[in-house]
């Protein structure tokens, strides 16, 4: 079993270009979800809990822009990156899409190869662990690329799904997640897992972090999930 791999929401009205950007994303080895309105975007992002967005400015119902602010606005998506796509030029209206909260903004036309290059670029901040980047959180380290784990200095062996698990708590200190996000995250869509088993698999994590000594770096969250600090 591995970890899911990276998925990117792609809200575009336009039917041809939907489809062009979901085969170019599917290329490179990402999961793509297509949506045609504000409104069914929103529901994807709710299901589908993606790592990216890629969101088009002109989009029937809710737009672009409201739909950022209320990305951006809530608590449990405000951290996912979203990719503004817009064919306005003008600076003023690049600005207004920033300043809704956008991480990056795409004039079009656009080459399908910069916008990958984008796409990559927001992944690395939101997945680092993908693009080999070492992570800590206080007296805990890891390193993707040796695949080790360490604890004030002292190595920490951890079955495939307590790394999983770990690696997604340490890239985002302090969010909560669900046992329904862990799974995804960890286990993938189309596995079948009881969210018990997310209990079980956090508990073993945390016994192995704290083996050596050490408080306890997980918080849980009553009727929600658990955190990183």
């Amino acid at each position: 079993m591995t970890e899911r791999d990276p998925v990117i929401l792609i809200a575009e009205d336009d039917l041809a270009q939907q489809k062009l950007l979901i085969y170019n994303v599917e290329r490179e080895g990402f999961v793509a979800i297509g949506a045609e309105t504000g409104e069914e975007a929103y529901q994807q992002l709710k299901l589908h809990d993606p790592d990216i967005v890629i969101l088009d400015w002109m989009m029937p119902g809710i737009n672009g822009i409201k739909l950022c602010k209320i990305i951006k606005g809530d608590r449990k998506t405000r951290n996912i990156p979203v990719l503004m796509i817009s064919a306005r030029t003008e600076e003023e209206d690049r600005v207004r899409g920033l300043d809704s909260g956008a991480d990056d903004y795409l004039i079009k036309p656009y080459s399908i190869s910069e916008l990958l290059a984008r796409v990559r670029a927001l992944l690395r901040r939101a997945r680092p662990t993908i693009a080999g980047t070492r992570l800590t959180y206080e007296d805990i380290e890891l390193d993707p690329v040796r695949h080790l784990v360490t604890r004030n200095d002292n190595r920490i062996e951890l079955r495939p799904t307590e790394y999983r698990l770990l690696e997604a708590f340490i890239e985002h200190p302090g969010r909560v997640w669900s046992r329904q996000q862990l799974l995804d995250r960890v286990w993938g869509r189309h596995i079948f897992v009881e969210d018990r088993t997310v209990d079980v698999h956090v508990g073993r994590l945390r016994k192995a972090l704290c083996e050596n000594g050490g408080s306890d770096p997980f918080r849980t969250v009553r009727g929600v999930g658990y955190s990183l600090g």
